[in-house]
């Protein structure tokens, strides 16, 4: 039964909160109470940082990635290596990656994996943006960084079929110190890094 409010407004601001993932209508109120007896100068910053973030935060125009002009600050950076890129599920994996401290590459945000439980197909993905970047030259390799899981495996198979029509192209995957069925979100950074250093060919995971 959902609970009822002395003010509408509580309510509205309740009811927005629990849209967030892993909040409940509970934990919302709770929030909502914080920010209420908080000074309300520091419930207006909480509200200005989230309108300037959601107005002022676009898509790079190159890889995906969150930015705050038409390209990143990783792909506008000259000294990164444009020729290797590193293909990911999403933001917070670029996060996790830049980290380690390991990978001088360049990224591609796909926006997802493959799913067809939760009616995620390829096309609902940063494929063909890939394929083309590919096409335009300039790049040796692809490095496969999608989470060990079925899903994550089934979307590495897809983009190497895909870019099978590239016969030059090195397509690798982190080496196996992820373990499987972990996103790399949840992946300690020393693991994570040992795994871009020591990547290993993805048409040696399908020999097997």
């Amino acid at each position: 039964m959902q609970q009822e409010f002395a003010s509408a407004l509580l309510e509205g601001a309740v009811t927005e909160l629990s849209r967030l993932p892993g909040i409940g209508r509970k934990t919302a109120l709770r929030l909502a109470l914080h920010i209420l007896r908080a000074d309300e100068n520091a419930g207006i910053a909480l509200g200005e940082a989230i309108i300037n973030m959601r107005r002022g935060i676009r898509y790079c125009s190159v890889c995906h990635n969150i930015s705050e002009t038409e390209v990143c600050p990783v792909c506008s950076d000259i000294r990164r290596d444009r020729s290797t890129v590193c293909v990911v599920e999403s933001v917070k994996d670029v996060m996790s990656i830049e980290n380690t401290g390991q990978f001088s590459g360049v990224y591609h945000v796909l926006g997802g994996v493959i799913s067809p439980m939760d009616g995620i197909g390829p096309d609902q993905l940063a494929i063909d943006s890939l394929v083309e970047r590919v096409a335009a030259g300039g790049i040796d390799e692809i490095i496969l960084a999608l989470g060990a899981t079925m899903e994550g495996e089934t979307t590495n198979f897809y983009l190497f079929r895909r870019l099978a029509a590239f016969p030059d192209l090195k397509i690798t995957q982190l080496a196996r110190g992820v373990a499987v069925g972990n996103d790399l979100e949840y992946t300690d950074e020393i693991t994570l890094g040992r795994s871009i250093l020591n990547r290993t060919l993805f048409s040696d995971s399908i020999r097997r």
